[in-house]
């Protein structure tokens, strides 16, 4: 199909507390190495809200509810 190109909907979400902490994870793979915020790719029929909950919790153990 001529003029498409496939998307994919990817998610980062910065977690920090009211004492100014922030979470960052340092990854060391073969796709990426650094430093990042948690985050990843939304699923087939995921929202975009439901895959950040997901991703944090699979990659910190953290159980959020009501990302912004």
């Amino acid at each position: 199909m001529a003029g498409f190109e496939k998307v994919i909907f990817m998610n980062m979400c910065m977690v920090y507390d009211n004492e100014g902490n922030v979470l960052a994870l340092d990854k060391v793979g073969k796709g990426y190495s650094g430093t990042t915020f948690p985050g990843g790719h939304v699923e087939p029929g995921e929202t975009f809200k439901e895959s950040v909950i997901r991703e944090i919790y699979e990659e910190t153990g953290l159980t959020i509810q009501n990302p912004r």
